[in-house]
């Protein structure tokens, strides 16, 4: 880097050939040194803003470019566990190992570090009991992968499933059945679902649903020239699967039940979610899976009837008796086709992720959680309650004293009079935003007690996005060609690079100083 500066800056370049020959500036272990130091600035402006706060920790790990297993601690520098009041995990992984049991010992030091289990996680396990809900389920998901990789298999699949789709869609355009516009039938290629990722399969679907003639235009191909079977990529059995009624009804199940847990899971992704609004989304999905499980049959069917009788595809007769799925002939066992695509596909699944809501999102019904709802802004405040809030308080004793106990109801009453009259808090829907208009208009100091449980509520953490999004950072530093980074080096580099604007604030003299000091 020094090299290629000084070839474009002749300053740079003066200096350097008129310099000393034993200049070690360019040297990786200088290198280390400078990035050791910026981190260091970094981790002191930080440590300086929370440092009197109270605090959460979130940790998640995952695999580097050189296979070795990373673990992101957030806010762990040499601050008081007396500090802590909340813990955010990945699931159980993490947890094995020298991290068996860091948060019952975390609790045994300090009980006011409430546990919150990643919500985006527990969204992640939902789906993957959905996928394996029923047979027929999960013998569909097992062919989606089979479909995608043999149609993408080369470059040459790819632009012949992009020409055919093409040649599909201006079909469709001259007669009518779609219409053009911006960001309109811009789908080019099959996603790959990720295989830890099972929300991703709903982008794969949709391809699928879009791109059908083409995707089976391609199968036939590749069976076609395929001069042996055993090279044809099964692409035989995939047009025969794909042409059957029970792949067509379970993949438009399938869209429509992942594209309700979808828009939970990108909330739940997002920066800085806070744990009100994900009770609320929680209660939503809910809500609409219920809904579909009473009312959502009947359109459910008619669209894949539709889709079948346009693609020529045989829809079977729903009062016809077959024998049960999955049992023995000789056992003589009937059911209406009805019965086993509504019964044993439909609500079997819909049962399935609603069961898994419940028991995978059962800590939002505790005492804890629910008190914490009642913070929600939303309609005026509609959920507020000042018993469960004092309930809260007492939750976190530590936070409140005795004195503290008996002024909240007050003071709670006073806020909410005052924020449903306040022009800044209507139309409010985020606790965040609650939060910062109390600065704004100098009510934290007036009702400090409120504004004491609003950040408790804040700091408890219900996702780890903002850990995940540390270990996308960690693909870019460490890649394939500087796999050999060091533990402690790639620590230094990932504080500046995650931290780009505070790091950007640092003054260079700072930095340069805090590296003298290193070297006397």
């Amino acid at each position: 880097m020094v090299d290629w500066y000084k070839d474009k800056v002749e300053i740079v370049k003066d200096a350097y050939d008129k310099g000393a020959k034993n200049c070690t500036m360019i040297s990786h272990h200088i290198q280390k040194d400078l990035t050791k130091a910026c981190a260091q600035e970094v981790m002191s402006v930080i440590m300086d803003e929370i440092r009197d706060k109270k605090i959460s920790v979130l940790i998640d790990e995952s695999r580097d470019v050189s296979i070795k297993e990373q673990m992101a601690v957030i806010l762990s520098h040499k601050l008081p566990i007396s500090s802590l009041r909340g813990q955010g995990y990945d699931g159980a992984s993490n947890m094995r190992g020298e991290f068996n049991g860091v948060q019952k010992l975390i609790r045994d030091e300090n009980p006011y570090a409430f546990y919150v289990h990643c919500f985006a996680h527990q969204l992640q396990l939902v789906v993957v009991t959905v996928a394996t809900s029923t047979p027929a389920i999960a013998d569909f998901f097992n062919y989606v992968p089979l479909i995608v990789n043999t149609v993408g298999a080369s470059c040459m699949r790819k632009d012949a499933l992009l020409a055919k789709h093409h040649d599909v869609l201006l079909e469709k355009l001259e007669s009518g059945e779609i219409i053009t516009g911006k960001g309109l039938n811009q789908e080019c290629s099959l996603a790959r679902p990720g295989d830890t990722r099972w929300g991703s399969y709903l982008k794969t679907l949709l391809r699928i649903l879009v791109m059908w003639e083409a995707v089976i235009d391609i199968l036939e191909i590749v069976k076609k020239d395929s001069v042996k079977p055993e090279n044809n990529g099964g692409s035989f059995g995939l047009i025969g699967k794909m042409e059957m009624f029970d792949f067509v009804f379970i993949m438009h199940l399938k869209i429509e039940l992942l594209s309700i847990t979808d828009s939970l899971s990108h909330a739940l992704q997002r920066k800085d979610q806070d744990i009100v609004e994900a009770m609320q989304l929680i209660i939503d999905v809910k809500e609409q899976l219920q809904d579909m499980r009473d009312n959502g049959w009947d359109p459910l069917f008619k669209r894949v009837k539709t889709f079948c009788d346009k693609n020529e595809i045989e829809v079977p007769d729903m009062d016809k008796e077959i024998n049960a799925r999955g049992t023995s002939t000789r056992r003589k066992q009937k059911v209406t086709n009805m019965h086993f695509y509504h019964v044993e596909i439909f609500l079997a699944a819909i049962d399935a992720i609603l069961s898994e809501m419940n028991h995978r999102f059962g800590e939002v019904s505790s005492e804890l959680l629910v008190c914490m709802a009642c913070l929600n802004p939303r309609n005026s405040f509609s959920n507020f309650d000042v018993d469960k809030l004092v309930r809260l308080a007492e939750i976190y004793a530590v936070d409140f004293d005795v004195g503290d106990l008996l002024l909240l109801p007050g003071q709670l009453r006073g806020f909410v009079s005052r924020a449903r009259r306040t022009q800044d808090f209507l139309g409010c829907t985020e606790l965040g935003k609650v939060a910062e208009i109390m600065v704004k208009t100098k009510m934290n100091t007036s009702y400090g007690l409120v504004y004491r449980l609003i950040e408790l509520t804040l700091i408890l953490p219900v996702a780890i996005a903002s850990v995940e999004r540390i270990f996308s950072a960690m693909s870019i530093v460490k890649t394939d060609l500087r796999n050999k980074i060091g533990d402690e080096w790639l620590n230094d580099l990932m504080i500046c690079y995650n931290e780009k604007k505070i790091f950007r604030s640092i003054k260079n003299d700072k930095i340069i100083k805090r590296f003298e000091d290193m070297k006397i």
